[in-house]
């Protein structure tokens, strides 16, 4: 399997440069899955699970929020506001930030904040998803 390189960058740091075999990128249309020579173009990241394929034996599957990716000339940029591994997420805080972002959704509020919040708590929901995935694979 071919290999490209691939830069994946947070608000906060730099996670990975380097190659891999494969990236699922979740999307507006849904799971996007980008492999070497793919055709150039650039959309969309909405909050969810980022999977990494490095090489044949190792691959990783991380939360990441809304961000954007582009692909050019085999080589693929992803940047998004955060990115966090399964062991890096506090369960109880993803709880917490997402009962506090549902009360705050009952209140008035101006659009943007609003959508600031909703940002928060769909930021919560994937966390606790992509941690809960991770255990409940390790358990089974």
């Amino acid at each position: 399997m071919n290999s490209f390189n691939v830069k994946i960058l947070a608000a906060d740091k730099a996670f990975y440069e380097g190659k891999c075999l494969s990236l699922v990128i979740p999307s507006t249309n849904g799971q996007y899955g980008i492999l070497a020579n793919h055709y150039n173009m650039f959309g969309a990241i909405t909050p969810g699970f980022l999977k990494i394929k490095y090489d044949e034996e190792h691959e990783e599957v991380v939360a990441v929020s809304s961000g954007m990716f582009k692909i050019e000339k085999n080589e693929t940029l992803i940047l998004v506001d955060s990115i966090e591994r399964p062991d890096e997420i506090d369960i109880n805080r993803a709880k917490e930030a997402k009962i506090k972002a549902e009360e705050q959704l009952l209140h008035k509020m101006s659009r943007q904040e609003f959508y600031t919040t909703q940002a928060r708590l769909a930021r919560a929901i994937n966390r606790l998803k992509v941690k809960s995935n991770i255990t409940n694979n390790i358990n089974h």
